[in-house]
């Protein structure tokens, strides 16, 4: 049995922690600071508020106990077990930045020309990638540099509308999930059933308040359809949100003297699948080499053309994308069912999740008319001295 605790990272006792615990009563935020779980919803009733708040750190509630002694397991080995690890977001908005790396700019292109083809992908991957993929690690979106070379490929008949985001002044910015969508440690991810090309993206996830303060941050999983996103950009919506394609967790580490957003730009990220057919494709990537600061792309997502009164997630992008052959030569690698995915790094543990289809993950049922009743049915929704009135004007 995959316990929570063997995927925590090794100074977790040190480390403040937001996520939220599927209880009797219903979904409940919850704090881990010493080592101890902390119910802080009367305190906060969702992530969302507690996140909102600056003293969030020194949350009061009521004590669950000792985080090793909860014995937190996966749901895709004890779906009824409870307490059960939730996704760590709930009312937050999930958003997610793509192509932020040259690698995963250079697969986007190789997308795009293939049409969703795998079979036609590695020889494109050989035309472009030394040409594009080593000019792209060394210009810096916006510059007069990436306008120079942008001139060029567009000379060459390179050009791309994934390059324009990969080196333009503008991010790619999408929403990624619903609210209360998202799914977290232990459990199901999700593909579309009828493609055939796709993958795992390893990513660093930041949460971000209703005033752009970054609090802290997660680890997650953006399931990606390769195929369905390479016949059309347009087919984005399709390509990434779907049941269970969404992951996050175990929790979100909470900024902090010992961990910082320094500790974010300087993460190494770690995936490792492991399929049922006996098949392991593992790789690595480094924050270092990603294009733009995290907090550049959270200026992009939040500003005055955009708003988030319940905050947000951002998923930072990703530059593993995985080409190693599964099966037949030159088909490159796509998931399979019952595929074991984890994304480890070191100051944020490991996301570990099984793979399914989305019509066979456990359907999103409980949405936000089901969580209002729920916080007030457990009286939560009570007006607090602390809380924001906003107007609706």
């Amino acid at each position: 049995m995959t316990t929570l605790v063997n995927d925590l990272p090794a100074d977790w006792r040190e480390g403040v922690f937001l996520g939220r615990l599927a209880l009797p009563e219903g979904p409940t935020p919850v704090l881990v600071r010493d080592g101890r779980v902390i119910d802080i919803s009367g305190w906060a009733p969702t992530s969302a508020q507690a996140g909102a708040r600056e003293d969030l750190a020194t949350a009061t509630g009521r004590d669950l106990g000792d985080l090793d002694a909860l014995g937190l397991s996966a749901a895709y080995q004890a779906p009824d077990r409870s307490p059960r690890l939730l996704s760590p977001l709930d009312l937050q908005c999930v958003k997610a930045s793509g192509v932020t790396f040259a690698v995963s700019a250079v697969e986007r292109v190789i997308e795009e020309r293939a049409r969703g083809d795998a079979d036609k992908a590695q020889a494109i991957r050989a035309a472009l990638a030394d040409r594009v993929g080593a000019d792209l690690s060394a210009v810096r979106p916006g510059s007069d540099q990436a306008f120079a070379l942008k001139d060029a490929l567009i000379a060459d008949g390179l050009w791309s509308q994934y390059l324009e985001v990969a080196i333009g002044k503008d991010a790619e910015i999408f929403t990624k999930a619903p609210v209360l969508s998202s799914v977290g440690w232990g459990d199901w991810v999700g593909v579309r059933p009828d493609s055939v090309w796709n993958n795992p993206e390893p990513e660093v996830v930041v949460v971000v308040d209703p005033t752009g303060r970054v609090i802290g941050a997660t680890l997650g999983n953006d399931v990606n359809l390769r195929d369905i996103e390479g016949r059309s950009a347009l087919l984005l919506g399709k390509a990434k949100d779907n049941n269970a394609s969404a992951a996050l967790g175990p929790f979100i580490r909470l900024f902090d003297g010992g961990f910082t957003l320094d500790d974010v730009r300087d993460a190494k990220v770690a995936l490792r699948v492991e399929g049922e057919d006996g098949f392991v494709l593992e790789g690595a990537s480094s924050m270092r080499l990603i294009s733009r600061d995290p907090l550049d792309l959270v200026g992009q997502t939040l500003n005055e053309n955009h708003q988030y009164p319940d905050g947000f997630a951002l998923y930072l992008g990703t530059m593993f994308a995985p080409i190693q052959d599964r099966d037949a030569p030159g088909q490159g690698f796509t998931h399979k069912t019952g595929d074991l995915v984890t994304v480890s790094s070191e100051r944020l543990g490991t996301l570990r999740n099984r793979v399914t289809t989305s019509d066979k993950a456990p359907p999103w049922r409980f949405g936000l008319v089901d969580l209002m009743y729920n916080l007030a049915g457990r009286g939560l929704l009570e007006e607090r001295p602390h809380e924001r009135r906003l107007s609706i004007a």
